[in-house]
């Protein structure tokens, strides 16, 4: 998941990143880093991560009056001297230099230990989104950019001669057009404020109520049979010798997994998908009303119809045939799977004399799919567990996008960050030496910490003013176990594949060279963007790159052949239903965002019961923690089906081709792939790596459907 921050319209895009990733950039093009911070550094121009409440309240303060001040200067232009470099540019170095600030005061809320600085690092982000809204409705600045930025674009895009700002016209005249209608009409302007100011305090209120859920489930040992021992060891305890188990990601998907008891799992499914239920059913439903009232003001039919115009997609009539036509490929993989699921339960129920209702509920699904790997391909996932310690799956990692992209990583001693836990690492190229960027990892849950795993960008890789490279920063925030005095932190094998992905979207924010902050690292196509994340997947399906990123806990053995073959060939397991339950998830996004209110327990409800054949558990609203649905892909859940078809046939026809571990292709696809950001289209990327049109049969290929598919077609 790659955090998008929401901005609300797309004028606002011309003030504020394009689809933001909450990062942070330094002032005046400075060249201080990370690893030069410390308490008492400037506080304006460094990534400090100590700012106490009243520091962060007052630094939001002056921010606001500095970017006012900015555009105050656009918007003070005399008409007739209008040109790029007194509007668009000078419009293009405040974004990052917005961005450089902003991010120190509203990355916070995600991350610090201190409850006090979350909540002020909330209450500064909808201060700073509401100057978001009021900057971007300033009828003075936007004449001076709509009157003139076509004569730009008629008599000296020419003269543009670098693609980027050609672009970045390009890309600001689109905004502008979308926006324009009835711009200078009072009503409308403050109707539009109003709307997007209300929609930027729900979003946020939305995730921070995700944020500091804290509930906790208490079972008994024998509620918990089927665990492993490491699970079991890893629990605190109540004072009646319960086990606390939350709903955090190590607790709550090993539990669904592997717990042998029905009703532990259906009190941990129901506890689960009710998280924040009440507050966020109620935001997300006005949030639905507000989004569609806006995309109307704006000429829109829909949200959806809104926020797809500058994708890959371009429109809900392209998107629902895409799912249409997978879903009608997936369907009957699908029927089998969910037949085999019923099966395994009966089978069950009978051996541990238990009544069998003949139903497959939302709390089986999770159990019965991790049989099937046991059943059909006898992946001993216990065994497996053991070969996945963090420290030897994160040191394999980072050789492995070294070696592929051509990089160094090094990390950094006595850095500066917001946890102790918490590491810095700086990134050089590997020929040149020259440092291009910095990550954090921040791997294991806390108290009030963003509960899912995402990669953060902080600080765009951009040209300041003064023509000076500013480095780009990202921090991938995750929730892997933690380690305990008896037990090192162990990944299951899923969550080395959450790793890789996180790590993708990283050397994508940090590989870019790109002009503007508009176009650094991830700032690409909505429905492009996994597309990098998920074609670096790939590696922890491959016998040599698992090689490299396992040994055993206790003696440093690899992982033997026989349990490596295993693994690999389950990746074919349970793909209809996964990949149906995606479907669903993209489907529900699109009706909820198509229509003027809906009932989105019911529509969530609808389209499981329809799609997976699953009905969702009476009393739960899975839709009230769909983070995503406040976090940027409003509209566009369904780009990470779609960017997979793409990733799919990067990784089948060039790496598979041609060596997975090939540095000549690693570096290209860096080249073409990572460095461009979003100067270049993603279609013109993909045709441009690939050297042809992109096409599904990877997809299905790795799906293992591609003899279902051939079956299929030949009827």
């Amino acid at each position: 998941f790659l955090f998008h921050w929401l901005f609300f319209s797309c004028i606002a895009e011309l003030f504020y990143c394009s689809s933001s990733k909450l990062k942070m950039t330094l002032q005046n093009g400075s060249d201080t880093s990370a690893r030069s911070c410390s308490s008492t550094a400037d506080q304006n121009h460094s990534l400090r991560w100590d700012l106490t409440p009243e520091e962060i309240r007052h630094q939001t303060q002056r921010l606001i009056r500095r970017m006012k001040q900015a555009y105050d200067s656009v918007g003070s232009v005399d008409i007739e001297n209008v040109c790029f470099e007194n509007t668009l540019q000078v419009i293009g170095d405040a974004k990052a230099e917005y961005a450089a600030s902003r991010h120190v005061l509203d990355f916070p809320q995600y991350v610090s230990p201190w409850k006090e600085v979350r909540l002020a690092s909330t209450e500064a982000d909808k201060r700073l989104s509401d100057f978001d809204v009021e900057v971007s409705m300033r009828a003075d600045v936007f004449q001076r950019l709509i009157l003139k930025v076509h004569s730009i674009k008629i008599f000296k895009l020419q003269k543009l001669h670098k693609e980027t700002v050609k672009k970045y016209v390009e890309k600001s005249l689109l905004c502008f057009e979308i926006v324009q209608i009835g711009f200078f009409n009072i009503s409308f302007t403050q109707e539009i404020k109003s709307i997007s100011k209300q929609i930027s305090e729900l979003s946020i209120d939305f995730n921070q109520n995700l944020n500091e859920e804290n509930t906790v489930l208490l079972f008994w040992q024998e509620d918990l049979v089927g665990l492993a021992e490491s699970y079991v060891n890893g629990l605190e305890k109540a004072e009646d010798g319960r086990y606390k188990v939350t709903l955090a990601y190590p607790h709550y998907f090993p539990l669904m997994k592997r717990c042998h008891v029905a009703e532990t799992r259906r009190k941990m499914e129901m506890a689960f998908h009710s998280r924040c239920k009440d507050v966020n059913t109620a935001i997300l439903e006005q949030l639905i009303e507000l989004r569609a009232r806006l995309a109307k003001l704006l000429g829109f039919s829909s949200h959806a119809n809104y926020v797809l115009e500058m994708t890959v997609a371009k429109n809900p009539e392209n998107v629902a045939r895409f799912l249409d036509e997978l879903y009608k490929r997936l369907r009957p993989v699908g029927e089998q799977e969910r037949h085999y699921l019923l099966s395994l339960k009966r089978a069950d129920c009978e051996r541990r004399g238990l009544e069998f209702d003949g139903q497959l509920h939302a709390w089986d699904m999770p159990y019965y799919m991790n049989q099937v790997e046991q059943v059909k391909f006898a992946v001993d996932k216990d065994k497996l567990l053991e070969y996945f310690p963090l420290e030897v799956v994160t040191e394999g990692l980072l050789n492995i996008y070294q070696d592929l992209l051509g990089l160094r990583f090094q990390q950094m001693e006595d850095a500066h960050v917001w946890h102790d836990s918490v590491k810095l690492y700086s990134v050089l190229d590997s020929v040149t030496g020259e440092e291009i960027g910095q990550f954090y990892l921040d791997l294991h849950p806390r108290e009030g910490k963003y509960g899912h795993a995402a990669c953060f960008g902080l600080q765009p890789g951009c040209l300041g003013p003064d023509g000076k490279r500013r480095m780009p920063v990202a921090a991938l925030v995750a929730n892997f176990t933690k380690p305990t005095s008896s037990w090192p932190s162990l990944l299951q094998h899923h969550e080395v594949e959450t790793f890789f992905h996180e790590f993708g979207h990283v050397m994508h924010e940090l590989c870019s060279q790109t002009r503007y902050a508009e176009f650094s690292g991830t700032q690409v196509e909505t429905d492009f963007v996994e597309v990098p994340s998920q074609m670096l997947e790939n590696w922890v399906w491959e016998k040599e790159p698992l090689r490299r990123m396992s040994r055993h806990y206790k003696d440093g053995s690899p992982i033997p052949d026989g349990l490596l073959d295993k693994l690999i060939a389950s990746r074919v397991a349970n793909t209809g239903l996964m990949n149906l339950r995606q479907i669903v998830l993209s489907k529900a996004d699109q009706t909820l965002h198509t229509k003027d209110r809906a009932d989105t327990a019911a529509e969530f409800a609808k389209h499981s019961k329809d799609i997976l054949g699953i009905p969702a558990t009476p009393g739960t609203n899975m839709t009230a923690s769909f983070s995503h649905l406040a976090g940027g892909y409003d509209g566009q859940y369904y780009s990470y089906l779609w960017s997979e078809v793409y990733s799919m046939d990067i990784f089948f026809s060039r790496f598979k081709k041609e060596g997975i571990l090939n540095p000549k292709v690693g570096r290209e696809y860096r080249r073409v792939v990572l460095e461009a950001g979003g100067s270049v289209d993603g279609m013109d990327m993909l045709k441009m790596f690939l050297g042809r049109e992109p096409c599904q049969d990877a997809f299905f290929q790795c799906k293992g459907l591609a003899q279902t598919i051939t079956e299929q077609n030949s009827q």
